[in-house]
């Protein structure tokens, strides 16, 4: 489901869609199609990435990466690497065993589509294929900057980020978490990624600290002011609007950003990260515009 002229401004929906384009096919041509015996998996593994999606961890590397002049086409190869990463997640979370959802992007959940293990199999694949990618000469001549972003993404991934922030989710279905407790779980099982995203293109442009901290800092605010808005449209959203099931979260008796701050305060608090979020971004006085407003637009938007 690509984003609508109401969620973002016309200069970054045409750029946000030039990403959507762009990292799709590097996705296909990556994953190509099989007519090996083993072909459902590569179909899942089709089905489960290029059937829609915002690619905003894509958007994000092709943004920081354009700040230190990186080849697009490695942005794109490291781009898509993360969109692998971040599809295998939700394959995998939309399982009966996990949040049993039947809707992602609009449309019947991969493990609906095929069914439960070609799902789990789909999200192993593309885990370990977006590593495949990163350690490609064709991502990076320099080994060096292949291993450091293999690193990262391993961090961003393991236990102390997207599979721990996992845990501690399926933890909160059966505990009371305090708000310090709910944004660590957030920052882990979604702001890790989106770290990775941001750090990514200026580990590609071989960046200096401070470049790299202001991208880093920016994105610890953006993962959460996305996960707080993300949140609020468990609770407002439709379906319809935000093509995944609405409401799991409440009837699950998770802990969330909305159920205990509530509403009205949460969604203060994530316009008090976006703002946090764009002030970290002055250090590129100017070029870094367009992720200040992709900030506005996980503020603003519906989906």
């Amino acid at each position: 489901m690509a984003p609508s002229p109401r969620d973002a401004s016309p200069a970054l929906q045409d750029r946000m869609n030039d990403v959507v384009e762009g990292v799709n096919k590097t996705i296909a041509r990556l994953l190509p199609e099989s007519d090996l015996a083993e072909a459902p998996l590569y179909e899942a593994m089709r089905y489960g990435t290029l059937n829609g999606g915002k690619r905003l961890r894509p958007f994000l590397v092709m943004e920081s990466a354009a700040l230190f002049g990186v080849d697009a086409m490695r942005a794109r190869r490291t781009a898509a690497a993360v969109e692998f990463v971040h599809c295998y997640s939700l394959i995998h979370d939309d399982l009966p065993a996990m949040d049993d959802a039947q809707l992602r992007r609009g449309k019947p959940a991969t493990h609906v589509a095929f069914d439960q293990a070609t799902a789990i199999l789909a999200g192993d694949a593309l885990l370990a294929l977006a590593f495949e990618v990163l350690t490609d000469s064709d991502t990076h001549e320099d080994p060096r900057v292949r291993c450091e972003l293999v690193t990262m993404l391993a961090h961003a991934a393991g236990p102390q980020g997207l599979c721990g922030g996992q845990m501690l989710d399926i933890i909160g279905e059966k505990a009371d978490f305090d708000l310090g407790t709910i944004s660590r779980m957030q920052r882990m099982k979604t702001g890790k990624l989106i770290s990775f995203a941001c750090e990514a293109g200026a580990v590609l442009g071989k960046a200096g600290d401070p470049q790299r901290r202001a991208l880093v800092n920016y994105a610890n605010d953006l993962g959460l002011a996305f996960q707080v808005t993300d949140d609020i449209l468990d609770v407002e959203g439709s379906a319809a609007e935000t093509g995944k099931d609405s409401g799991k979260d409440g009837k699950a008796g998770k802990s969330t950003f909305v159920s205990t701050m509530g509403k009205d305060p949460a969604r203060a608090r994530a316009e008090m990260l976006v703002a946090q979020a764009k002030a970290h971004l002055n250090i590129f006085q100017g070029r870094a515009d367009t992720l200040k407003e992709m900030a506005d637009y996980v503020l603003q938007r519906r989906a």
